[in-house]
């Protein structure tokens, strides 16, 4: 019984995943529809990282917003990415007054 759940779990994870590769390959959309699903990568990644600046550190709201920019600013120089990620956690840490240590 439990192998017939995991296999009908994997089934129903998978399935919504695999289907929508073979559509879309047979299917020929205008230039608006495919710069719209091209923007999806963009606005689930914005999605799941505002909250988290927001929420960083609770009821100081600015603290995550600053470290957002500095991460903004840094990724918009073209720095590797490990480098935006450790300005943005420094900045964060910093203005926290190294509270966590």
């Amino acid at each position: 019984m439990m192998l017939w759940t995991i296999v009908g779990m994997a089934l129903v994870t998978a399935v919504p995943r695999v289907v929508p590769v073979f559509i879309m390959e047979k299917l020929n959309l205008p230039g608006w529809g495919r710069k719209w699903l091209a923007a999806i990568p963009y606005a689930a990644l914005g999605a799941l990282i505002i909250p988290g600046i927001f929420t960083v550190i609770e009821g100081q709201p600015w603290i995550g917003m600053a470290g957002g920019g500095a991460a903004l600013t840094v990724a918009w120089l073209r720095a590797p990415i490990m480098v935006v990620v450790l300005v943005a956690i420094a900045i964060v840490f910093i203005l926290n007054g190294f509270q966590s240590l």
